[in-house]
């Protein structure tokens, strides 16, 4: 990765503690980031999510603890742990956490 990047280079970092859920709220932390993308590592209390919107990037989902309800393009898909869902650039979509939840972003040009 070009760029800044945020964890140490050889580093062995637990993802579960990089991010503490907030009461009702979620938190977020960039791991990296370079011109062609990022990795962020976010926590969503339950009942939590992000508002519709859409990105110039491609971006995929790996949901790590818990289960999100996506809505990609008007279609819900429920991602649990261990599951990876790539949302297409420009195409609208939305996160929905029902039960508290953790999840890996990866946004690639």
């Amino acid at each position: 990765m070009s760029g800044t990047t945020h964890v140490p280079a050889g580093a062995v970092l637990d993802l579960r503690s990089l991010v503490n859920p907030t009461p009702q709220g979620i938190s977020s932390r960039i791991l990296g980031k370079a011109d062609g993308g990022n990795i962020t590592l976010f926590a969503f209390d339950a009942d939590q999510g992000l508002t519709e919107h859409t990105s110039r990037f491609d971006a995929f989902v790996l949901v790590l603890e818990g289960a999100l309800t996506l809505t990609i393009g008007g279609t819900p898909v429920v991602a649990t742990a261990g599951t990876i869902v790539r949302l297409p650039a420009d195409t609208p979509h939305a996160v929905e956490a029902a039960e508290a939840a953790r999840m890996i972003l990866v946004m690639l040009k």
